[in-house]
C-alpha cells in the first residue's frame, strides 16, 4: 500500500506574504488610480494647477498648487504620502512610488523618466515583508533622465544627479554626481 501522506513543499519566497495597509487605504489607494488614469493623465499638458489639485484632494501636501509642475505622465502611487514644496517639478512619465513619504523641496526638479521608490522587501525573510524608507530631494536639486532613487535617500540642496544613475546612498548638498552607484564626482558651481 502506498503512503498516502504528502511531503510538505520546501518554503518558497514570498509565502504567507500579505500587505501592510489597512483595507480603508488601499481602497482609498484603488480609487486614486482610477482618478489618476482618467481626470488626472488626460487632462491637458498646461494644466499643472489641476493635477496638483487633484492630488492635494487626496492628501498631498501642496502648499501652492499653482506653483508645482507635474506633468500629466506622471505617475503617484500615494498622494497622501507626497510633499511638494513651491516651484518643485515632476516631469513626463515619472514615477513616485511612495510607499512612504517622499518630499521635493523648493525648485527640486525631477526630469522625465525618473523612478523613486521608497520601498524595498525584507529579502532575508521568507514572507519578505515590506521595507519602506523616506526619501528626500533637498530644494533646487535636479536629477537628470531615467535616475532611480532607492528607499530612504537623502539628496542634497542644490545637487546635480546625472541621467541614468541609480542612487541607493545620500548624495551630499552643492555636487554634481553620477554613476551606478551614484557617487559625488565634483562640486557644483555657483549658479550665476
Amino acid at each position: 500500500m502506498l503512503n498516502s501522506a504528502m511531503p510538505e513543499a520546501p518554503p518558497y519566497l514570498g509565502q504567507g506574504c500579505a500587505t501592510p495597509y489597512p483595507v480603508g487605504e488601499v481602497l482609498l489607494q484603488r480609487v486614486w488610480a482610477l482618478v489618476q488614469s482618467v481626470l488626472f493623465r488626460w487632462s491637458p499638458r498646461p494644466w499643472h494647477w489641476w493635477r496638483a489639485w487633484l492630488l492635494k484632494i487626496f492628501g498631498a501636501d501642496i502648499s501652492t498648487p499653482a506653483r508645482v509642475v507635474i506633468f500629466p505622465t506622471a505617475q503617484v502611487y500615494f498622494p497622501w504620502k507626497l510633499v511638494l514644496a513651491p516651484h518643485a517639478m515632476i516631469g513626463r512619465r515619472v514615477n513616485l512610488y511612495n510607499l512612504a513619504p517622499i518630499s521635493l523641496g523648493y525648485g527640486a526638479n525631477l526630469s522625465q523618466d525618473c523612478h523613486l521608490c521608497a520601498g524595498t522587501h525584507d529579502y532575508t525573510r521568507w514572507d519578505m515583508p515590506l521595507v519602506a524608507k523616506p526619501i528626500n530631494i533637498g530644494a533646487n536639486a535636479w536629477l537628470g533622465a531615467d535616475v532611480f532613487v532607492g528607499p530612504g535617500v537623502t539628496i542634497g540642496e542644490l545637487c546635480v544627479v546625472g541621467a541614468r544613475s541609480v542612487v541607493m546612498k545620500d548624495l551630499p548638498p552643492r555636487m554634481v554626481c553620477a554613476g551606478h552607484p551614484c557617487r559625488p564626482i565634483k562640486e557644483r558651481p555657483p549658479l550665476s
